[in-house]
């Protein structure tokens, strides 16, 4: 049976309100509407009293009233949409139950949609004309809120939460197949999106009055709803501009700027001397060296699918590296990454989200690698008095560097220790049945926000745990690691002796390890293509503070290191392209949607 208008109430917990809440809305409708035109849905999420109990007696007693039960708790939004699923109303309307809007604006909000001709109809409490008694604590977060969607969203709207709206059938379903958030910012989005799409929307002033039960929770849902805008925003406002030619564009002026930073501090003709002086031979050698650690890298890569089920050969897999290693040094953001998975699905049929974990486990044993490497030879400094926590922070503080390489060390440090301590709790865990991301996350918030970010983390530790419960997977894979990442330190050791430093080799190679890794994990930051800077400013500071090398001597040393490492993955990526007919600019794009079909699938 088809009506005309359908109400949906959402109910939590709503026990000594519901029923005065369901006879007021039928009376009202009763005013402006046949009796056989309307129906009244209590959309009951997942509560925890009397509720179901009485909403279903209501629906005993008068056809007009239907009952949704949730068994758990969809969300507001999500509990609304559902109902609305299966109403039989052309004209769509949902309001609190609290009915804190004047139920006289009632008629006037199912009319703007069924006589009017707008799709969307929104009551406001802050047009002009609106009566809105509204305590100063919640009226003021209201229109702080509401502001910064108008500032950072296309939105012409004034008031975007009032629970107070009515939708054309045809448009709400198109609507909800958009909408991301099933929670307190499902309003807000639902609004933003309908300007967006182009639908007539009505917003009018009403008068409402604050019944002081809110369940708000100001600690995370407010939260939960700014990481919604600031979604939103990135859809709207920063992700159509990330194209090929603006993230090259952005990573070549970045790495523009640390140049002209770091002019001020070196003088950039010495260091150029100091560079064309560096024996050509030892640099090809270093070149030879470093060639062997990508092979390494298509072992480890191997072993890593071989526990995820895929069993390809090496060479195929060393190849895919050198392309996506190639994408990281041509693009900023690391954009090269995902390129992988597209390579490993396209030639091989390896499913994405596989293609992805793969990826994760690689850098998450890298991450430990490099992290482990440095601390290691950070506390034989220490034991051997060489340096210390204090001493390490005034030598590099006091060194004739720019400023830029002590915020790379730092960052570098940051992401270090925050790496070792984040696998470390997730490589104890692999026993336990508990889900303490899912836990965590369900503390962040209710929304799509802190879910999108709880399923990614889950994803993740997922994928570690994968692999960690295998401890002879686990020590396979950690040992290629450390081959690969020794091998990039002797690289570096060599580019060192080409421009004829006279230190220990104890010196020497503490040094090389250290300054290495702590480049490595600056890297792990996307701000320039293939690390450009980062590595260099993190690499020079540290040599320069711990040894007598001079500045001139470290940073051409450390530019002609990376630039060794970066030049051998860019003719492999080449090669790998010929051999595998691959496109690096296709494969970036396909990498998109890569992304996209695995973040579906799971």
């Amino acid at each position: 049976m088809s009506r005309a208008v359908s109400v949906v109430l959402p109910a939590y917990n709503e026990e000594e309100t519901i029923e005065g809440t369901v006879e007021t809305t039928i009376r009202t409708l009763e005013g402006f509407l046949p009796a056989e035109d309307f129906e009244v849905i209590v959309a009951e999420d997942g509560c925890s009293d009397r509720t179901p109990e009485i909403a279903s007696r209501l629906a005993e007693e008068d056809p007009r009233v239907r009952h949704f039960h949730g068994e758990e708790r969809l969300g507001r939004g999500g509990a609304v949409e559902q109902a609305f699923r299966v109403s039989e109303g052309e004209v769509l309307v949902f309001f609190d139950t609290d009915l804190a809007t004047d139920m006289r604006h009632l008629e006037e909000l199912v009319e703007s949609i069924r006589t009017e001709g707008y799709d969307v109809a929104t009551g406001s409490r802050w047009m002009p004309g609106r009566k809105a008694d509204r305590p100063l604590k919640r009226g003021g977060a209201s229109r702080v809120f509401n502001g910064l969607v108008r500032l950072a969203l296309p939105s012409d709207l004034r008031d975007h939460q009032c629970g107070f709206k009515a939708f054309d059938r045809e448009t709400a379903f198109e609507l909800f197949d958009a909408v991301e958030d099933d929670h307190w910012y499902w309003d807000t989005e639902v609004l933003v999106r309908a300007q967006n799409m182009g639908y007539r929307v009505k917003e009018f002033p009403v008068e409402w009055t604050s019944k002081g039960d809110s369940t708000v929770d100001f600690s995370r849902d407010v939260l939960d709803m700014g990481g919604g805008v600031g979604r939103m925003w990135w859809e709207y406002s920063v992700d159509p501009r990330i194209t090929q030619r603006t993230t090259v564009a952005g990573g070549i002026l970045f790495t523009l700027l640390l140049i002209v930073f770091g002019a001020q501090f070196f003088d950039i003709g010495e260091v150029l001397a100091r560079m064309s002086e560096a024996d050509p031979l030892l640099i090809a050698l270093s070149a030879l060296v470093y060639v062997v650690s990508l092979p390494l890298m298509g072992v480890r890569y191997r072993d890593i699918l071989d526990e995820l089920g895929f069993h390809e050969k090496v060479g195929f897999l060393t190849g895919a590296i050198f392309i996506s290693q190639t994408g990281n040094v041509v693009f900023p953001a690391r954009a090269g990454d995902p390129i992988r998975a597209y390579i490993v699905k396209a030639r091989r049929n390896v499913p994405y989200p596989s293609g992805f974990a793969s990826l994760a486990i690689e850098r998450v044993f890298d991450l430990l690698m490099v992290t482990a490497l440095a601390g290691t030879v950070f506390l034989g400094l220490a034991a051997t008095g060489a340096t210390s926590v204090g001493g390490l922070y005034a030598d590099v503080v006091g060194s004739n560097v720019p400023g830029g390489g002590r915020a790379t060390m730092i960052a570098a440090a940051t992401v270090g220790l925050a790496a070792f301590a984040a696998i470390g709790v997730i490589v104890l865990s692999v026993r336990t049945d508990r889900n303490y991301v899912r836990a965590f996350g369900d503390r962040l918030g209710s929304g799509a926000s802190a879910e999108f970010i709880t399923e990614i983390a889950e994803r993740f530790v997922g994928d570690v745990q994968l692999v960690a419960g295998n401890r002879r997977a686990s020590a396979r894979i950690a040992a290629s690691s450390f081959a690969i990442w020794s091998i990039d330190v002797l690289a570096a050791i060599i580019v060192l002796l080409a421009f004829g430093v006279e230190v220990s080799w104890v010196t020497l190679v503490t040094v090389s390890f250290f300054a290495v890794s702590v480049g490595n994990l600056a890297k792990v930051l996307p701000l320039s293509p293939g690390g450009i800077g980062m590595y260099e400013g993190a690499f020079t500071v540290l040599v320069v503070a711990l040894t007598p090398i001079g500045a001139s001597v470290a940073l051409g040393a450390a530019i002609v290191d990376h630039a060794i490492k970066n030049g051998v993955t860019v003719l492999g990526g080449a090669g790998s392209m010929l051999a595998l007919n691959v496109s690096l600019t296709t494969a970036v794009e396909e990498s998109r949607e890569a992304r996209e079909v695995a973040a579906d699938s799971d």
